[in-house]
Parts: C-alpha cells; sequence; structure tokens
C-alpha cells in the first residue's frame, strides 16, 4: 500500500489543499479561494478573503514539533517583533488559539495549522537559482544576511524566555550524536562504503571539535538556522524574516554556515561570504577565532542534510537531490579535515 510520503508531489499537494480547506472555519476569514504557495516540509498557503485581504496558512509537517515546541516558535517570533525585528505576526483562531489541530482524509495526521497575516514583499533571493551574476547585488544582499542574523543573536542572547519555553538543539547532541535531529547522516544507504566510513570519521571528529568550541553566549543561542536568503523578503526599505520552523539553540556560526552553504561553488562566494560577516560586524561581534571554524560548520550543516534524505526513503524530491547532497557533504567532509 502506498503511504503518504510515497505519493506523487501533485496528489500530495492536492491532499494538503483539502486540509487547508478543512482548517478555514476555524478562523473568522470568509475565504474565496486558497493558493499554494509552497509544499515542501510544511504546506504553505495563500487565503484570499472576500474582504480583499490575504493570509497565509501553514500546514506543518507530521511530528517534527509538539505543541510546546510549535508555542515557544511563536513566543519568540513575538519578542523578536517586540524588539524590531520584523516577523509575521499570528492570526487566532476563532477559539483564540495560535494554531489548531485539522484533520483530513488521506493525510496522516491531525496537522498542526497556523495563520500569518500576509507579508507584502519579494524573496531576497532564492538557492535553487544561484547567485546573480552582478557582484554588487550579491554583496549588498549578503551584507543584509548578516546582519539580520546578527540582530537576532543579540535579542536571543539578551531575552529570557519562558519557563515552559522547548526547542530543539544544534548542538553536538543534535548534530553528531546517536539520535542527531535530521537523522543518522552516516547509515544513508545510498553511501559507498568509502563514504560511509568518510561520514563516521566527520561525525567523531565534529562531536569532539563542538564540545570543545563550548555553548558561552558569545557564539551559542536560539538561531533561525534556516537564514537563506528566500526566507528573507524585501519590499521598498523594510525586510522581514519568515519561516522559523527549524529555529532552535545552535552556534552562531552554525546561523552563519546555513546561509552560506549551497552557494560554496558559486563564482562569488567568497563576495558572499565576506559582505555577511562585513554586515553581521555591524552589529555584532564576530571573532577571527569563531570565523576560522567556519569549515567544521559547514561540514555540520551537509550531515544534516544526508540525515534529512534518510529519513526520507522512496520520497522523490529526497531522491532528485541525494547526488548533489552527497557531493556537497564530501566536499564540505574534506575542507574541515583540511584545517
Amino acid at each position: 500500500m502506498t503511504t503518504f510520503a510515497e505519493l506523487p508531489p501533485a496528489e500530495q499537494g492536492a491532499r494538503l489543499h483539502q486540509l487547508a480547506l478543512n482548517a478555514i472555519p476555524h478562523w473568522a476569514l470568509e475565504c474565496i479561494r486558497v493558493e499554494p504557495i509552497k509544499v515542501r516540509e510544511n504546506a504553505v498557503f495563500a487565503v484570499h478573503t472576500a474582504d480583499q485581504r490575504r493570509v497565509v496558512l501553514r500546514v506543518h509537517r507530521l511530528g517534527y514539533h509538539s505543541d510546546a515546541s510549535l508555542r515557544s516558535e511563536l513566543a519568540w517570533m513575538r519578542a523578536l517583533a517586540a524588539s524590531g525585528i520584523e516577523v509575521p505576526q499570528v492570526v487566532p483562531s476563532r477559539s483564540g488559539n495560535a494554531f489548531e489541530h485539522i484533520e483530513c482524509d488521506g493525510v496522516p495526521g491531525p496537522r498542526q495549522v497556523d495563520v500569518f497575516e500576509w507579508i507584502e514583499g519579494a524573496q531576497l533571493g532564492a538557492v535553487e537559482q544561484g547567485l546573480a551574476d552582478d557582484p554588487r547585488w550579491v554583496e549588498r544582499t549578503y551584507a543584509i544576511v548578516g546582519e539580520l542574523a546578527a540582530r537576532m543573536h543579540n535579542q536571543s542572547c539578551a531575552w529570557r524566555a519562558p519557563a515552559a519555553f522547548q526547542r530543539h538543539s544544534w548542538c553536538e547532541e543534535g548534530l553528531a550524536g546517536e539520535t542527531p535531529l535530521w537523522g543518522r547522516f552516516w547509515e544513508l544507504a545510498a553511501l559507498q562504503p568509502g563514504q560511509r566510513a568518510l561520514f563516521e570519521q566527520l561525525r567523531a571528529r565534529l562531536k569532539q571539535d563542538l564540545v570543545h568550541f563550548g555553548k558561552t553566549t558569545d557564539r551559542f543561542g536560539l538561531i533561525h538556522a534556516d537564514l537563506v536568503p528566500e526566507n528573507i523578503l524585501i519590499d521598498g526599505d523594510r525586510l522581514r524574516i519568515i519561516d522559523f520552523d527549524d529555529a532552535g539553540f545552535g552556534w552562531h556560526m552554525f546561523e552563519i554556515a546555513t546561509s552560506l552553504y549551497f552557494i560554496r561553488r558559486d563564482r562569488l562566494y567568497e563576495t558572499a561570504r565576506d559582505a555577511l560577516v562585513t554586515g553581521y560586524r555591524r552589529h555584532r561581534a564576530l571573532p577571527d577565532e569563531h570565523l576560522r571554524l567556519l569549515p567544521m560548520f559547514l561540514a555540520a550543516r551537509g550531515t544534516t542534510y544526508l540525515g534529512w534524505v534518510h529519513t526520507r526513503k522512496g520520497e522523490a524530491t529526497a531522491l532528485e537531490l541525494l547526488p548533489q547532497l552527497v557531493e556537497l557533504a564530501e566536499a564540505a567532509a574534506a575542507d574541515y579535515f583540511a584545517l
């Protein structure tokens, strides 16, 4: 019997679209149509209303966050907004809840569903398209990414989270422990014996070096963990950060590595990297001794994507990305071992 994960993407999208329609009555929205924006880990839809407004409806993937963890994500977003960093604003349900549990035939669930105010603007960039050919655009874009990262890190290090706050941790256990957050990457079935040995060796060294680096507040705290240009919307002079789904506790250098990981082979990579660092240092210290460890955090980021594929056996997107992700992770590991 075909599981939901093994269905063609179009069929998955159709079923999640129906789940979104099932969710609408839980909000005070006079909906006229629902359009998909992005159906990946989460399914995100634009809801058009009779009063000519739009809101964003997000259907969460099954089991990624507990209710307490999702409430914590939204609590941090409210705190960021209070500090002057623009992020999406939650639209409460009719019951006053930040999210609801919604079911739909043919979709494993129930699923957590939340709704946000619509944000005008265009993506700052897109990972799939690579970098633009204009060095000035690349420099400007990645300086913005660096500035926003630093401002978030300043806020999270100064913020006292609520007592019930729960988010996952991109720490040594979350990246290189027995059960990493995104999966046991060294067990990926597609790996050749030599590749498997490489990633087992990488795991052991990562865990040791990450522990040695430590978790003091000058280097570790709440991070977005997916701060790529497509998660920054620009509208004139206004910038807003979206998609806090992966946010958790982690190293600030891991944030930086995530922003740079998929452009490492671009001819303007060094321009982007240097601009990001320059932008970051406008708001927060980033010691050279931390920056020298960028290859370690790039290698750690690479393993997470292998774990992601490992836990998605049979999924079309994972199969399509597998060769590229293995190749990138091998190259990142080689750079790290050359330190």
